[in-house]
C-alpha cells in the first residue's frame, strides 16, 4: 500500500485554506467598504442633521429677534418643517405649548433640542452668532438681529445710505479700494472692503466719519442704554462708562463717581464688571422688543427623537460577531463540500491500489451525475475492460501452449522413438514430421501478423488489384484440399471490380476464409467465391454449406483463439487465429468484415473494401 497523503499536502486542507483566505479576504474587503461607507454616511447624515438643526434655530431665532412676541410664528415653522422633513415644536418654558408643525403625531419627545432666546443665543448651534465687542457677562450672546430701539426710521436710512455711498464712491477714487455697502440689522449701513483693513488707511476719513455718527434714534437708545449701564455700575460703586454703537465704552471721569473706591485701577476686573453691566443692560434694554425665551424639540415625522447610527463599541462588537458567523459558514461548508470531494476520490485511490495489488474484482460504489460521478464509471469501466483483457491474455497464452505444443511433442515423440530404435525413419515418418513443423511454422506466422497489426508496424504494399484473377487464383489454391474432401470451390465476379491493395495479404485474408469454409463444410457441400462493385466500395462474399454457427457464438468468430467447435482436432483443424487475422488485414486497408450464418444451412463472411480509383484505365487479357 502506498504511504498516506501528509496533511500539509491533503487536498481537504489546501481546500479548507483556500475557502479561508477567500473567506477572510471578502470580509475584510466588505467590511472596510462597509465601514468607509458607513462612516461617509454617517458623518454626512450627522452633518446634514447638524446643518438642519442650525437652519431650524437660526430662523426661529431670527423670528424671536424681531417680534416682540410668538404670535404668527405657525407661518414659519410649517414650511420649515417641510423643508428639513422633521417635526418643529415650540412651548413657553412651562411647557406650554406655543406651535407644532405635525400636532397629531403623538407627544412631544422628553428631551427638548435647544432653548431659543434672542438675548441667549447658543453658540454650539450658532458658533459665528458672537457680534464684535463681545465678551464677559454674555454680552456676545444677543443675537445681532435684535434691533429694538435701535431699528432706524426711513428717513435715517436713507440719509445714513447716502453717506456711505459717498464713502464707497471716495474709497474707490482715491484709495482704489474695491469696497460695497451692506445694510445691518437695524438698518444702519456699513462699508465691506473684502481683502482690505480701513483701519490701515486715512482715505475718506471724513465721509467715513459721518457716516459713524449717530443719528437721533440710536442717540436716545444709546442714552437709554448709558442709564442703565450707569446705574448697573453704581450699585458696585464703580465710575461711569460710555458705550458707543459698537458696544464698546469710554470711562468718564472720576468726578462722576466720588464714592468709588481707590480698588477701580485694577484694569481686569473693572473691565469684566462693565462687560457685564453693559450685557445685562443690553438685554433689560431689548427684553420688550424680542419674544420671550421658548423650549425647542426637533423629532421625525413620527414623533421619535432623530437619531443616527454610529461606530459604537456595541456595533463594532456586532459587527466582529457577524464576521465571525459567516467565517464560520464559509468553513463548515467548505468542510462538508471537501469530505464529500475527497471520499470518493479515497475509493478510487483504494480501489486502485487493490487492482494493482491484483485484485481484478475491485469496483467503486457510483452515486451522483457529477464529475466524481464521471470518473468513477470511467474507473470501473476501465476495471471491467482490464479484467476482461486479463482473462482474454490468460485464455491466449493458454491456447499459443496448447497450439504449440502438440506439434512439438509429437515432433519430439517421433524423434525420441527414431533414436529410442522404436521407429524406422522412413519417408512417411518424415511426411509426419513435416507436417508437424509446418503446422508449427503456420502458429507462429499468424502469431507475428497479429503481433505487427497490434503494433501498427504492418507494412502494407498497395497496387491495383483486379479481384476476378485474385480470387481464380485463391480458388486454385484451395481446390485440392476441397477435391480430397468432397467440397466443390466456385468463383463469381460481377464487371470484373478492382480495388487498390496489398494483393498477397488480400490473397492471404481471402484463402483464410476459403479454408476455414472448406474445413467447417461436409462432404458434397460447395463454397462460393463472390466479387461485386458498388460505387463507394468492393464487396467480396465466401459462402459455405456447411454447419453454420449460433447466433450466440457469431460475434465471437473475430477473437483470437476462438473455435465455434471446441474440440481442438484434426479434422476441425485451425489455430483460431484465422479470422482474427482477416478482420486486422481488412482494417489495415480501411474495410470491414462481417459475419451472417444460419446454423445448419451455411454461413457468409463479407469483405468491404473501399474504391481509391473508381474509374481504372482497362486491362488487357
Amino acid at each position: 500500500m502506498a504511504r498516506e497523503v501528509p496533511l500539509r499536502r491533503s487536498l481537504l486542507l489546501r481546500l479548507l485554506a483556500l475557502a479561508v483566505l477567500i473567506a477572510v479576504g471578502s470580509i475584510a474587503a466588505t467590511a472596510w467598504l462597509a465601514v468607509r461607507t458607513t462612516a461617509g454616511a454617517i458623518r454626512q447624515e450627522q452633518g446634514q442633521a447638524l446643518a438642519d438643526d442650525a437652519r431650524i434655530y437660526d430662523t426661529l431665532l431670527a423670528y424671536a429677534a424681531t417680534h416682540p412676541s410668538w404670535d404668527g410664528v405657525d407661518a414659519a415653522v410649517q414650511p420649515l418643517a417641510r423643508d428639513v422633513g422633521r417635526r418643529i415644536a415650540l412651548t413657553t418654558e412651562t411647557g406650554a405649548l406655543i406651535a407644532d408643525s405635525a400636532p397629531g403625531s403623538g407627544p412631544l419627545p422628553t428631551t427638548s433640542s435647544a432653548t431659543v432666546d434672542a438675548l441667549a443665543v447658543d453658540t454650539t448651534l450658532m458658533p459665528g452668532s458672537s457680534p464684535p465687542g463681545g465678551g464677559a457677562g454674555g454680552m456676545g450672546r444677543i443675537d445681532p438681529r435684535a434691533g429694538g430701539p435701535y431699528l432706524l426710521p426711513p428717513e435715517e436710512r436713507a440719509t445714513l445710505r447716502g453717506r456711505a455711498t459717498e464713502a464707497v464712491r471716495c474709497l474707490r477714487l482715491r484709495a482704489r479700494i474695491d469696497a460695497v455697502v451692506v445694510d445691518g440689522p437695524t438698518g444702519r449701513p456699513r462699508i465691506d472692503t473684502p481683502g482690505t483693513d480701513l483701519a490701515d488707511t486715512a482715505a475718506c476719513a471724513q465721509s467715513r466719519s459721518a457716516l459713524a455718527t449717530p443719528t437721533a434714534t440710536e442717540n436716545r437708545a444709546l442714552a437709554q442704554l448709558n442709564a442703565l449701564v450707569n446705574t448697573c455700575l453704581a450699585r458696585r460703586r464703580m465710575s461711569a462708562v460710555q458705550v458707543d454703537l459698537n458696544w464698546t465704552w469710554t470711562r468718564q471721569p472720576a468726578a462722576s463717581a466720588p464714592d468709588a473706591p481707590p480698588t477701580e485701577g485694577i484694569d481686569q476686573e473693572h473691565n469684566r464688571a462693565i462687560s457685564a453691566c453693559v450685557g445685562t443692560s443690553r438685554r433689560e434694554q431689548l427684553l420688550p422688543y424680542v419674544a420671550p425665551a421658548a423650549t425647542l424639540f426637533v423629532s421625525d415625522p413620527g414623533g421619535r427623537p432623530s437619531s443616527t447610527f454610529d461606530l459604537s463599541p456595541a456595533n463594532q462588537t456586532r459587527i466582529v460577531a457577524v464576521a465571525g458567523l459567516v467565517l464560520l459558514v464559509t468553513v463548515g461548508v467548505t468542510v462538508l463540500a471537501g469530505i464529500r470531494l475527497t471520499r470518493p476520490l479515497h475509493a478510487l485511490t483504494g480501489a486502485a491500489q487493490r487492482m494493482r495489488d491484483g485484485d481484478g474484482s475491485a469496483r467503486v460504489r457510483v452515486t451522483g451525475r457529477d464529475e466524481i460521478a464521471r470518473l468513477a464509471e470511467a474507473f470501473n469501466d476501465m476495471a471491467e475492460r482490464r479484467e476482461r483483457l486479463e482473462q482474454l491474455r490468460r485464455a491466449m497464452v493458454s491456447d499459443i501452449a496448447h497450439e504449440m505444443r502438440t506439434p512439438v511433442s509429437n515432433i519430439r515423440g517421433w524423434l525420441e522413438a527414431v533414436e529410442d530404435g522404436l521407429a524406422a525413419p522412413d519417408h512417411r515418418l518424415h511426411s509426419s514430421l513435416l507436417e508437424e513443423a509446418t503446422l508449427l511454422q503456420h502458429v507462429i506466422a499468424d502469431l507475428q501478423d497479429l503481433a505487427e497489426a497490434d503494433a501498427g508496424a504492418l507494412r502494407l504494399h498497395r497496387e491495383q488489384v483486379y479481384l476476378d484473377d485474385l480470387l481464380a487464383q485463391v480458388a486454385e489454391a484451395h481446390r485440392v484440399q476441397a477435391d480430397r474432401v468432397g467440397v466443390t470451390v466456385a468463383v463469381r465476379t460481377e464487371a470484373d471490380p478492382q480495388v487498390d491493395a496489398d494483393p498477397v495479404r488480400l490473397r492471404q485474408v481471402v484463402g483464410n476464409l476459403v479454408a476455414n469454409a472448406v474445413r467447417h463444410t461436409p462432404s458434397g457441400g460447395h463454397v462460393t467465391i463472390s466479387a461485386r462493385a458498388t460505387d463507394t466500395e468492393a464487396v467480396v462474399s465466401v459462402t459455405d454449406t456447411g454447419s453454420g454457427i449460433s447466433a450466440e457464438d457469431l460475434p465471437r468468430v473475430f477473437d483470437r483463439f476462438w473455435r465455434a467447435e471446441k474440440s481442438r482436432s484434426r479434422q476441425t483443424g485451425g489455430s483460431g487465429l484465422g479470422l482474427a487475422i482477416v478482420r486486422q488485414l481488412i482494417e489495415a486497408h480501411g474495410g470491414t468484415v462481417t459475419a451472417t450464418s444460419v446454423p445448419s444451412h451455411g454461413s457468409t463472411f463479407t469483405l468491404r473494401l473501399p474504391h481509391h480509383d473508381p474509374t481504372p484505365p482497362p486491362r488487357t487479357r
